[in-house]
């Protein structure tokens, strides 16, 4: 009988084994759960994210009822007790490489075109409440953030880091590596004149939102070509350097770039070390980091990192890794199967069939009769026997 797999084996496939088994090997993580071991972990995660169980009794529910799919995807049974001391301690490195894996896996076409060079930097608060005694606060919410480096055109996060609510977005962002060429779009909360003043020196750009308390002094007005954008309309260009006294903080040539919102009629200062670009090609590309937010509200609404199967601090990192991971994953198999449909149907219909048995291609389709059984073929001209 041809064997057909199931849609989450099919999800599964893009993990390379071999790899993950050097991950595991290199962070010693099989060191303590040698029976349910890094690989069963991951892909009960994994199912749990993609299927949307809020709880360890559900997932072990589900896991259970299709125990016969275990020895294909090369895990075996679940209990609720072994899950969970799993997620005290296995570490969350292999998870991390994992998603660097991945994501270097999905390549980017963006680097083959210096204009579309592009990465937004932003951070997304993850809330644990009260009952979560050891998480940190900021002043608004107890809990975790979420740090992203995101690639636009790929449409994928390309870095990632977790840290305590109470760190600063601008700590993370000083972390990421500056390559030539490249524009880093972010809001405010990344203002930090030795920062700009390390990626203009690199090379490369940024573009941001001035800040209220930031005064600048106008040097010349240059000319504003195109006067309106999608969304916006221009109101001036000019070129800048912060106030006399505070210059020495930022000694390098600045433009900044005046624009009305339609959607509101908001008025908004867009402040840029780019020289070069077009007004409004640099409005338009600071209207890009609304892709961010789309990423954060995603995937709130469709992996599950709102409610969390450990309250340990290793157990809630590793399931927001798993999270990420799942996003990756149904990212790349959309486009290896070259789907057309919405990236939220998709993930529905992978969540609906995560176990039947049907190709990713035909997830939308109903099943196919599979070739390898005799099927009948009545003949009107036979006779047909029945008893008396």
């Amino acid at each position: 009988m041809q064997y057909r797999g199931s849609i989450l084996g099919g999800v599964l496939k893009l993990i390379d084994r071999r790899q993950f088994a050097a991950l595991v090997e290199r962070h010693d993580g099989d060191a303590y759960d040698k029976k349910f071991d890094s690989w069963n972990h991951l892909v009960c995660l994994i199912s749990g994210q993609l299927s949307g169980a809020a709880s360890l009794r559900e997932l072990e529910a589900a896991w259970q009822a299709n125990a016969h799919h275990h020895y294909h995807l090369g895990v075996g049974p679940l209990r609720r007790s072994t899950l969970s001391d799993a997620n005290q301690r296995r570490p969350t490195a292999i998870f991390a490489d994992l998603f660097n894996l991945l994501v270097k896996q999905a390549g980017s076409s963006a680097r083959r075109d210096g204009k579309e060079m592009v990465r937004l930097i932003d951070a997304t608060p993850i809330p644990l409440g009260k009952a979560v005694q050891w998480a940190q606060s900021n002043g608004r919410i107890r809990g975790l953030k979420l740090h992203v480096v995101y690639d636009p055109k790929a449409d994928l996060p390309d870095r990632l880091s977790i840290t305590a609510a109470a760190v600063n977005d601008i700590t993370l962002g000083r972390e990421v590596p500056i390559e030539a060429g490249m524009t880093y779009v972010f809001d405010k909360a990344y203002c930090h004149y030795g920062w700009w003043t390390e990626i203009d020196r690199a090379a490369a750009y940024w573009i941001t939102r001035r800040k209220t308390n930031a005064h600048f002094r106008t040097i010349c007005r240059r000319p504003l070509g195109t006067g309106a954008g999608d969304g916006f309309t221009l109101l001036g260009d000019t070129e800048v350097v912060l106030a006399q006294q505070r210059r020495a903080k930022l000694p390098i040539a600045l433009r900044r770039i005046r624009l009305r919102r339609h959607a509101d009629g908001k008025i908004m200062e867009l402040l840029t070390n780019d020289m070069s670009r077009p007004a409004a090609d640099i409005a338009g590309l600071y209207k890009v980091r609304w892709q961010i937010e789309l990423l954060f509200r995603w995937i709130k609404q469709h992996l599950n990192i709102r409610r969390f199967l450990g309250t340990s601090d290793n157990a809630i990192r590793l399931q927001i890794l798993a999270a990420m991971i799942a996003f990756v994953l149904l990212r790349m198999v959309a486009r290896l199967h070259r789907s057309t449909m919405p990236a939220i149907r998709f993930a529905q219909l992978v969540s609906q069939c995560l176990f039947v048995r049907k190709t990713i291609a035909r997830i939308d389709k109903p099943p196919e009769v599979n070739p390898s059984r005799p099927q009948r073929h009545d003949n009107t001209n036979q006779l047909s026997f029945s008893y008396a």
